[in-house]
Formats: structure tokens, C-alpha cells, sequence
């Protein structure tokens, strides 16, 4: 198990580093793509920009031409070329002699007639500067002259490799934190998963009482880590009970065998015969029948605690059943010395397991005629059926001794008796019985204080309760609940 143990954590581990990998690697690529279209984006606007300033200057020097022929167009284009301007002028004869512009020459880039380009320039001749780039486009000015206008777009191509430049280092600055970021989220889950691998260990070795630690940050390994805990808390609860269940049945049921065996051993040694063998097999079947029923008890609640039994479920006047019920008690309680008070709410229709809940109820009553003291003033049992708080509830309430506070929790669990010399009948399975039944309707026993004595509470869900039944019979569900 522990090899198993250290195989998942390995896995695990190897896990959170591809996906924290794998996560960057996204980020990154999707960061790239972002930033490469930006820039992309960023270049065909300065471009569109220039192209558009040199197609409306081409316009209007080609009106000049129109308008002014030759001379007008030659002083304007004198006028706009200014020594390092970042217009760019040229114009020329048919026989390529320059006669006005601020180019010396035609670019080589742009020999071929009728069509423009990127170029690059030396601004001034023989000058320290680095050749700058630029852009052009011929103008139509008459098939005896050539004229060419462009711009200085450098100030534009050292924007672009600012950009570039601030790109590779933002790409490689998110690189470096990404996998910073990535190591560091896989570490975390790593330890966190070493942490609960740790804790497995400890358990497999014996200490239930360990838990898996909590960041008390929330998220994913804090849920898991909560559920495991209650898992583990669940686990905890049903070994201890496993173990108190053991010591209980050691104690409470080999006393019975032991007696039952004595009882034959005596029978067999009575002298007088068959008459004592019948008499002893008659006390045999007798203390049996008292063992099957202990028995019986303890199937039934393992059958409750396994899952709800969805099919055995009806509809009843919960008030009404437990009237029922409590009447059949009440011989027993008047001869025992008590007086059996009926409370209970007509109308107060429940959905739930009939036999189970009248089983419960019995065990209630049974529990408050053995423990109480009858025959004093004021021996009254109260068995009540109302709503509290919303939900369906069935108390039976006592004047006797009740019970301490500190072990109202404990009496809950099978084979519990707080009476340690075990003189009075009883298996200490009643309670736990009602308490099964409570869970199996998703409600809860409450055992109170009655001033002088014990009331314990059955309550059901809020979900078990129904409207009444309507004239042809049937219940809609939920409407008294709401």
C-alpha cells in the first residue's frame, strides 16, 4: 500500500508539472500570437498613414502641373525640398537630368517606371549619419518629365524595433515568470500531495486520529483535503464503534450464553428425568428467543445504516400511527404504575417507513416504562407527535432519573447500557435502533431534558412531510413544508 502510495504521489507530482508546463506553454503562444498581431497591426497603420500623405501630395502636384505647367510645378517642388526634410523630392527630364529636389539621384529600387517602393537614402552625401529608409511613389506629371515623391519613414522603423525589441524582451521576461510560476504551482501541489501521502502512511500505520492539513485557503486541495477528512472522521467513528460493539457483545451476550449453557448442563444433571428436560429446554427457548431478538436487532440496524429503503416508504397520519402505537402501551404503562399522556397533531401526514418508525416509537416507550420510577406522584409518560421547526417530530417524555448530559451522545451507540450491573432486561440497542431510524429519514435524535427527567426527540426531515391526501386519495408533496 505504501508503494502504491509513493507510485500516486510520483504520478501526481509528474502530473502537475506537465499541466503547469503545459499551461505556460498556452499562455506564452497565445501571448505571442496577441502581441505579434499588435505589431503587425501597429506597421500597417504608420505604413497606410504615409501612403496616404504622399497620394494626396501627388494630387495636388499634379494639379500644379496642370495649372502652371512646368514652371509652377518646378518652384513648388524647390520649395517643398528642404536639405534634411523628411520629404523626399526628384524631378527629372526625359534624358534623366535633375531639375529640382533635394534626391540626388533616382533610387535603384525605383529604376523601373511606373511604380514605387522602399528605398534607402544617404541624407547627406558623405555624411557620418547611416543611410536611412524611406518610401516613394512617381507622380504623373507628363511623359516629358519625371517626378518621384517619398518620405523618410526612419523615425517610423526605429518605432517598429522599439516595438520589437519591447516584444522579444516582454516574450522572454513572461517566459522566464511563467516557468518561475509553473515550478512554483507544481512544488505547491507537489508538497501538498507529499503532505497527504504523509498523513496516508500515519493512518495505514494505526493513528486514526490523524488528519490531512488544510491551507484555510480554500480551493481544490482544500475541498479534497475537507472531504477526505470527513471520510477519514466517518472511519474513525465506525471503529471506535466497532471496537465498543465488540467489548458490549463480549460482555453482554456471553453472559446469556454462559447461562443458557448452564441451564442444559443443569437439566441434564436433575434426577428428575424427563420432567427436567422438558423444563430445561423450555428455559433454553426461552433465553433463545431473547438472543435471536438481540440479534435481529442488530441485522436491522445494519440493514438501516447500509442505504435508504426507498421502496418501503408510504404515506400516513403521523399523528394518528403514533396515537396507535402508544395505545397498545398502555396496559404496560398503567401496570407498571404510570400514567401514558397522548399528544398529538391530527393532520400530520408523513412520508416514510411505517414499520420503522412504529418500531422506533415502541422502543421509546419501552425504554421510559423500564427506567422510570412508577407508582410515584407525578409517573406520567408524555407521547407527543407535532411539528417542530418545520420538520415532523415524535417525542416520548419521562419523569424519571434521565440522563447525564455527558453521556446522552454515548447512549446513542449499540450495546451501550449506563446501567453497569446489566440487572434490568434489555440488549442497550433501542436507542441505537431509534437513532438509525432517524437517519434513514435524514433526521436526527435529541435527548432533552424533561425537569425532572428525559425527552427524547425523534425528527424527521422536513422533506418526509406532505400535505394532507386530497378527495380521491392522493398527497401532494411539499406543501405543508413550504
Amino acid at each position: 500500500m505504501t508503494a502504491l502510495l509513493d507510485r500516486v504521489a510520483k504520478a501526481a507530482s509528474t502530473t502537475a508539472f506537465g499541466l503547469s508546463a503545459l499551461a505556460v506553454a498556452f499562455f506564452l503562444f497565445a501571448a505571442a500570437i496577441v502581441v505579434g498581431v499588435l505589431f503587425w497591426q501597429t506597421n500597417n497603420l504608420l505604413t497606410d498613414q504615409v501612403l496616404t500623405t504622399l497620394n494626396a501630395e501627388a494630387r495636388i502636384l499634379s494639379s500644379e502641373m496642370k495649372v502652371g505647367g512646368q514652371g509652377k510645378l518646378t518652384e513648388t517642388v524647390s520649395a517643398l525640398s528642404r536639405p534634411q526634410g523628411i520629404g523626399l523630392y526628384y524631378l527629372a527630364d526625359t534624358s534623366g537630368t535633375k531639375i529640382a529636389g533635394n534626391l540626388n539621384r533616382i533610387p535603384p529600387e525605383l529604376e523601373g517606371e511606373g511604380h514605387g517602393g522602399v528605398f534607402t537614402y544617404q541624407p547627406t552625401p558623405d555624411g557620418p549619419e547611416r543611410a536611412h529608409l524611406a518610401v516613394a511613389i512617381p507622380v504623373d506629371v507628363g511623359s516629358h518629365l519625371r517626378l518621384i515623391i517619398g518620405r523618410d519613414i526612419e523615425d517610423q522603423r526605429a518605432f517598429a524595433d522599439s516595438v520589437r525589441l519591447t516584444f522579444l524582451l516582454g516574450f522572454g521576461v513572461l517566459s522566464i515568470l511563467g516557468l518561475l510560476g509553473g515550478l512554483a504551482v507544481s512544488r505547491l501541489i507537489v508538497n501538498r500531495m507529499d503532505e497527504i501521502t504523509a498523513t496516508s502512511r500515519q493512518i495505514m500505520e494505526g493513528d486514526l486520529s490523524r488528519r490531512i492539513p488544510t491551507s484555510g485557503k480554500g480551493g481544490e486541495l482544500d475541498a479534497l483535503a475537507g472531504s477526505l477528512n470527513e471520510m477519514l472522521d466517518r472511519i474513525e467513528s465506525l471503529m471506535s464503534g466497532l471496537r465498543e460493539v465488540s467489548d458490549n457483545i463480549a460482555h453482554d451476550l456471553k453472559t446469556p450464553l454462559n447461562r443458557l449453557r448452564n441451564s442444559a448442563e443443569a437439566a441434564l444433571r436433575d434426577p428428575r428425568g424427563g420432567e427436567a428436560y422438558r423444563e430445561g429446554l423450555e428455559r433454553t427457548i426461552e433465553k433463545s428467543d431473547e438472543l435471536i431478538k438481540t440479534f435481529n436487532a442488530l441485522l436491522l440496524i445494519a440493514r438501516l445504516e447500509a442505504g435508504p429503503l426507498q421502496e418501503s416508504t408510504e404515506t400516513f397520519d403521523l399523528g394518528r400511527f403514533v396515537a396507535d402505537v402508544s395505545e397498545l402501551y398502555a396496559p404496560a404503562a398503567e401496570e407498571a404504575g404510570f400514567a401514558l399522556s397522548i399528544e398529538t397533531e391530527q393532520g400530520l401526514f408523513v412520508q416514510g417507513n411505517r414499520q420503522l418508525i412504529g418500531q422506533a416509537i415502541a422502543n421509546l416507550i419501552d425504554n421510559a416504562i423500564k427506567y422510570s420510577r412508577g407508582g410515584e406522584p407525578g409517573s406520567t409518560i408524555t407521547v407527543r407527535a407535532s411539528l417542530l421547526e418545520g420538520r415532523p417530530a415524535i417525542s416520548v417524555g419521562d419523569h424519571g432519573p434521565g440522563i447525564d448530559p455527558a453521556d446522552r451522545e454515548k447512549v446513542l451507540k449499540r450495546f451501550v447500557r449506563l446501567e453497569a450491573s446489566r440487572t434490568k432486561p434489555g440488549t442497550g440497542l433501542g436507542l441505537s435502533l431509534v437513532a438509525a431510524v432517524a437517519r434513514l429519514h435524514h433526521g436526527e435524535v435529541r435527548l432533552e431534558d424533561n425537569q425532572p427527567g428525559l425527552r427524547v426527540v425523534l425528527l424527521l426531515s422536513a422533506k418526509c412531510l406532505i400535505a394532507a391526501p386530497n378527495s380521491e386519495g392522493d398527497a401532494e408533496p411539499g406543501l405543508a413544508a413550504q
